[in-house]
């Protein structure tokens, strides 16, 4: 039992926590393990997580799972030495980094995958900084523990000046096998919602009013399905970490703290924020962006932030990861001693999808004041894929608007200021500042009720044909999301500016999370080679959300 004297803020009312709120250890300090050098060595076999004091199976790296940190050098090759000691395929992604596409690690695509109980060696050159993160591209591996954070240095001083820093890593881990929730999904795709609307909500006037029911009802779907999994089945993690066992992060009152927030989970978007101090987010997904000030963040599955904190007082502080359907929440502190704990605030009322969600938003599409990605002079339908219409394809959005300027989903009445898209701006002129000359359409498309996803109504399996780019072509690619959950879409091997107005200095990303019923548009231009290109959401990327990005150059033979 926890001693009063050693809470660094209030102890009262302990008792009234929810379970994923109370502290079950003095608190856990240390970081994750590192790797690090030019020469690594890395073992896959079956291992252990210790979550809030239970033992759950997991495929680990080294003996540990989450995986160790890698910590390289941007101007220093890497070569990386990955046995595989499991009884089936298995493989790493390096996500975010830029690669030869034959190293990018995903089986079928880019490399055959490393046989078990065999050995594959990456070698690639380290031409970036920041924080980024490493995965199996393996079956559902990663909901297992198959992930860890990569810190790249840069190759003289850092501009993001620093007193420390800390790997904030969140994921998700079920007492479930994954194949076992995927079949549950199939079965019966809101499973694990166990939030959705009563009698009781309609009475009290929490939920929708009884015509938008009677609406939503007829279009079969349910607008509290914001998770496809949830808290119902769902530890929230820190570094590997459970809420009970007090991850904590140490600081000394007047430091500068730089956390690297990696969001490693399978399927949770998280909103991060850390009652009583700002967050300042200098990075996005690794790439430095010009300093902005926020009290709340959601960071989708897949994307990185890194934000500076500035803890004066001597006292501790919860870092706050609460999943965006408000089923549970990652719980961390930050503190000057271990041993100590703050206040954890309760779960938030989850939202509920309104018509805006389902592209069904009467005010009028918005393009942004600033004549925003989806300027219909970059639409050509002539490069648009049509929509395979089917069983797979539940709606497709009437009116699917720019949605970059708005917080997001849930967030819109958090009472602060919440970080969103267009508040990123490259701290960097971009390298590639071209026009596109092309604009493809990607529509992303589902059967929540089936639980089938695709793009464009095909499945990875369906679509025969890749997405063609050629090498050095600058593209223009709209992202429509015709479906009422979120999408968080990566492209492997690239950076993407977004289109958000900010023309030269737009910002660069790895994974953009694509509201319901929202666009997003973005500029590339191809790099050589055969790349995945999907929803990071793991069981809709199992179910087909998925396509291959293949660039050539001019003239060659696909």
């Amino acid at each position: 039992m926890l001693r009063a004297g050693i809470l660094g803020a209030t102890a009262a009312g302990l008792g009234q926590w929810p379970a994923w709120a109370q502290t079950g250890t003095p608190g856990i300090t240390d970081p994750l393990p590192e790797e690090t050098g030019g020469d690594i060595h890395l073992r896959i076999a079956p291992a252990t997580m210790r979550i809030d004091g239970r033992d759950r199976p997991a495929i680990g790296i080294n003996g540990g799972a989450p995986a160790p940190i890698l910590r390289l050098r941007e101007g220093r090759p890497v070569r990386i030495r990955v046995d595989n000691m499991l009884d089936e395929e298995t493989s790493l992604h390096w996500h975010g980094l830029i690669l030869p596409f034959q190293m990018d690690g995903v089986p079928g695509v880019s490399f055959p995958g490393i046989a078990p109980r065999s050995t594959f060696v990456y070698e690639f050159p380290i031409i970036q900084a920041g924080t980024y993160w490493y995965h199996s591209h393996s079956g559902l591996q990663e909901q297992l523990g198959l992930y860890g954070p990569i810190v790249i240095d840069p190759a003289g001083t850092d501009p993001i000046a620093s007193d420390r820093q800390h790997v904030v890593m969140l994921s998700d881990h079920s007492r479930l096998s994954p194949h076992a929730i995927f079949r549950k999904l199939k079965q019966e795709p809101g499973y694990f919602n166990r939030q959705r609307q009563t009698l009781a909500g309609l009475l009290a006037g929490r939920d929708q009013g009884l015509k938008d029911r009677l609406d939503w009802g007829a279009m079969r779907m349910d607008p509290t399905d914001i998770s496809d999994v949830t808290g119902s089945t769902y530890d929230y993690l820190v570094n590997g970490h459970g809420p009970r066992d007090n991850w904590t992060a140490l600081f000394r009152p007047g430091e500068r703290v730089r956390l690297r927030l990696i969001n490693a989970s399978a399927m949770t978007i998280f909103n991060v924020r850390i009652p009583g101090l700002k967050l300042t987010v200098v990075q996005a997904d690794g790439q430095d962006v010009r300093p902005v000030t926020v009290d709340e963040l959601q960071i989708a599955v897949a994307e990185t932030y890194d934000l500076i904190v500035e803890p004066a007082e001597d006292r501790a502080y919860t870092i706050v990861g609460e999943a965006v359907d408000r089923s549970g929440m990652a719980r961390a502190t930050l503190a000057p001693r271990p041993g100590m704990a703050a206040a954890v605030p309760p779960l938030r009322r989850r939202p509920v999808a309104d018509m805006a969600d389902m592209g069904m938003d009467m005010g009028g599409m918005d393009h942004g004041a600033m004549g925003h990605s989806m300027d219909m002079s970059m639409r050509n339908p002539a490069n648009a894929p049509t929509v395979t219409m089917g069983p797979g394809v539940q709606t497709i959005s009437p009116m699917p608007k720019d949605r970059t300027g708005e917080p997001g989903q849930g967030l819109a009445d958090a009472g602060h200021r919440v970080l969103v898209y267009r508040d990123l701006v490259a701290r960097d002129r971009n390298p590639d500042a071209r026009a596109p000359a092309r604009s493809i359409d990607v529509h992303l498309t589902g059967n929540m009720e089936r639980y089938m996803w695709s793009f464009d109504g095909k499945t990875l399996s369906q679509a025969r044909d890749p997405i063609p780019i050629r090498t050095g072509e600058r593209v223009r690619v709209n992202l429509i999301n015709d479906t009422m959950m979120a999408h968080p879409i990566h492209l492997h091997g690239h950076f993407f500016e977004l289109v958000t107005g900010h023309g030269d200095h737009a910002p660069r990303k790895h994974t953009v999370n694509v509201a319901p019923g929202g666009l997003v548009s973005f500029d590339v231009t191809g790099i050589e080679g055969d790349w995945a290109f999907h929803c990071h959401m793991l069981y809709h990327m199992h179910a087909g959300m998925m396509r291959v990005v293949q660039v050539r150059a001019e003239g060659d033979a696909a």
